[in-house]
């Protein structure tokens, strides 16, 4: 079973998501049947995505051949720790979303368990694969799911933010066919591996065509990850979707900032020859401006979910000022961040709706309105996850801005990232302040409380259990930065990855 344990993660969640579809599950009321077989088959992933991690930890990086057809050829599967790592944190915030949706979310489609773990297949395969033309397939997988649980629940506000969604994906997918068919031509391969030694043998006509090809590749990441300046779609469409598909999409931009970390340390990182290094003159940038314009959308944003979707921008540009570093230290910190920021902004998405459902039509705009029902509860919640978003002691969001601040060795360098990272804290707990004093504290004059829009034990269970790992990565913050450490010590390690993949520096 060890063998085929990568690709585990992949088809447990397309198996179960299929199962769904079937008659026992799909009709009207088979909504027990279909959180019946959520929770197995979500636990069944975590159970898996735990079991890999371990692995790895203890056997080292696997690599999977499908049909056993061999590198440069096959398409290839290949588990590290870093890949491990985002595996099993989808995991826990798929656990998470499935929790919170039983509360009745789940219950305004049919297709909505089906379509989550139809989302987690391409969110998994796209960590799992080593190969640029399966990326290119499974980010359609995750996208295809992703355009339906935009509108799950319907209404116009979600209809026009997915159209503007399906639209720009639909451009980045054919600009990441162009790029892909740019590669190919020039490196006559899509192994991730495998092109990494042939990038450094093109001519200099060739090393042009390939350039361009990066280039777009670039493009189409930053679409993902919603890098500046295409990063306009996200408040919106976040702000736009239920609270789980929102929180489940917290991962999707991290799929981008994966990309860019994998190809451009591996494909054109320092041993790509003329290709070296490619995009480090437009990173610093891009991620400089992209952390600026999130902080800003932060203080202006009008509710709750806009601002946890602004946030879910400072995150990446916050990630992408660790790849600009372009050392290992950087990495690993970067790697801890990521696990911080998803959780988080995750939650966030879920307490907003949470505070919604007691403020009548206000909703969780910061606007005065009637006094919520479970104050002290929301209050505690709320209060967990702004202190963790803002990077204050002792919760996670300290721990990952702190590291990313330590792995900065050139003084210059220091001047930006430790401004930029404590200015965007700052302007953060300002934003958050503000969120929870309209929130809490202001009511409308004799405003009553009348009980309505009590949230439910799945609710809470679902936001503690993103918390409880978001706080997690305190308790054991030694044991992760280790983990962490490692995992960006592989993914810089290019010897490793070849000798894994039997490819040597003449290719194949």
């Amino acid at each position: 079973m060890t063998m085929h344990l990568s690709i585990l993660p992949i088809l447990i969640p397309m198996v179960g998501g299929l199962l769904m579809l079937l008659p026992p599950f799909i009709g009207a009321e088979r909504y027990n049947a279909r959180r019946a077989a959520t929770t197995v088959i979500t636990l069944a992933h975590l159970f898996t995505s735990i079991w890999l991690v371990y692995t790895i930890v203890n056997q080292g990086p696997m690599m999977y051949a499908v049909g056993d057809w061999q590198p440069p050829f096959g398409i290839i599967l290949y588990a590290d720790l870093l890949s491990a790592m985002l595996v099993l944190l989808t995991s826990v915030l798929a656990l998470g979303i499935s929790l919170y949706s039983f509360a009745g979310t789940d219950r305004e489609g049919r297709y909505f368990h089906p379509l989550v773990q139809f989302q987690i297949v391409g969110i998994c395969g796209a960590f799992l694969t080593n190969d640029l033309f399966n990326l290119f397939v499974f980010f359609e997988v995750l996208l295809i799911a992703s355009y339906a649980l935009m509108i799950h629940g319907g209404g116009k506000q979600r209809t026009a933010a997915n159209v503007h969604y399906v639209i720009l994906n639909l451009i980045g997918s054919s600009v990441f066919l162009i790029s892909l068919g740019t590669l190919y031509g020039t490196t006559g391969t899509l192994n991730i591996a495998h092109m990494s030694l042939r990038v450094a043998e093109l001519s200099d006509s060739q090393a042009l065509i390939a350039q361009a090809g990066a280039s777009l590749l670039l493009i189409v990441f930053g679409l993902k990850s919603a890098m500046l300046p295409l990063h306009f779609w996200l408040p919106r469409t976040y702000a736009a979707a239920t609270a789980p598909v929102a929180a489940l999409f917290a991962i999707m931009t991290k799929v981008g900032v994966y990309c860019i970390f994998r190809v451009y340390t591996i494909i054109f990182g320092d041993n790509a020859g003329e290709l070296a290094n490619l995009i480090d003159s437009l990173i610093w940038p891009l991620a400089i401006l992209t952390l600026i314009v999130g902080t800003i959308g932060a203080l202006a944003s009008p509710s709750l979910r806009t601002l946890a979707g602004n946030l879910v921008v400072v995150s990446v540009g916050t990630l992408l000022l660790a790849f600009a570093i372009r050392t290992p230290e950087a990495t690993a910190a970067g790697l801890l961040y990521l696990v911080h920021s998803t959780l988080i902004t995750g939650a966030l998405f879920l307490i907003a709706e949470m505070l919604g459902q007691q403020r009548g039509k206000a909703l969780d705009r910061f606007v005065v309105a009637r006094k919520l029902h479970q104050p002290a509860l929301l209050g505690a919640l709320f209060f967990i996850a702004a202190l963790s978003v803002a990077g204050l002691p002792p919760f996670s969001g300290f721990l990952g801005k702190l590291v990313i601040m330590q792995s900065v060795t050139l003084n210059q360098d220091k001047i930006w990232v430790w401004s930029l990272v404590l200015i965007s804290s700052l302007l953060t707990i300002v934003a958050l302040s503000r969120a929870g004093t309209t929130l809490f504290w202001r009511h409308a004059p004799n405003s009553g409380i009348d009980g309505e829009g009590a949230v439910s034990r799945w609710q809470i269970s679902g936001v503690v259990l993103l918390l409880a790992a978001s706080v997690s990565l305190v308790i054991f913050g030694a044991a992760m930065l280790e983990y962490t450490t490692n995992a960006a010590t592989q993914l810089h390690n290019l010897n490793g990855l070849l000798n894994i993949m039997n490819l040597t520096g003449g290719g194949q």
